[in-house]
């Protein structure tokens, strides 16, 4: 899940996450993410990595591309449309971890077309630094029915496709908002039409 954006007055438009640096966005056709320094006034904290990963399933509905999103509630309780995403388990890679966050959280089935964007910033706890690192992936829908009852957290409340067009618009976090804009420049790369029909297994 992401976390809230605020804004660097040094730097218009950079969102950061709570008590974080400004997020770094790694082009998908790129290699590997790279690293913010963390905060001095927390160097004597340990350092965490965490890694998640996630992304855009996509089918095309009466001709137009659709995302699968989700909605949960944040901290305050107001419900926030966000993707698909969770951390990797065990052994998995991310495209693994995708493909499995996204079937739980939308009960849709992707296949993994491309690599869309790396995102990766440093934030602060009360007792540690978290360096975090998402990928998040296009994928095309194969299979199965919207729904928010197989997630195993429990977190995701409602899930929808949204015209592709449209998630910049829809989704509440600045950073998957900049994720969307790339998927938008990149759906006609590839056939996502001839993969998915609605309830299938």
């Amino acid at each position: 899940m992401s976390e809230p954006a605020r804004r660097d007055e040094g730097r218009p438009g950079v969102p950061l996450p709570p008590a974080g640096h400004a997020l770094r966005l790694q082009d998908g056709r790129t290699r590997e993410p790279q690293r913010h320094a963390p905060r001095e006034d927390s160097a004597a904290f340990p350092i965490f990595e965490e890694t998640s990963a996630g992304g855009i399933v996509l089918t095309y509905i009466d001709g137009v591309p659709h995302a699968a999103v989700i909605a949960r509630r944040n901290r305050g309780g107001r419900l926030e449309w966000c993707l698909p995403k969770g951390h990797l388990e065990g052994a998995e890679t991310p495209p693994q971890a995708a493909i499995r966050e996204i079937s739980e959280e939308t009960g849709i089935r992707g296949q993994i077309l491309a690599l869309l964007g790396v995102i990766d910033y440093w934030f602060t706890g009360t007792d540690r630094r978290v360096h975090k690192v998402v990928h998040h992936f296009m994928l095309a829908a194969v299979s199965g029915t919207l729904t928010v009852e197989n997630d195993p957290d429990a977190e995701a409340e409602d899930v929808a496709w949204i015209p592709v067009d449209q998630l910049t618009q829809r989704l509440s976090y600045p950073n998957e908002r900049r994720i969307a804009a790339i998927a938008q420049t990149r759906v006609q790369d590839h056939d996502v039409t001839s993969h998915y029909r609605e309830g299938s297994t």
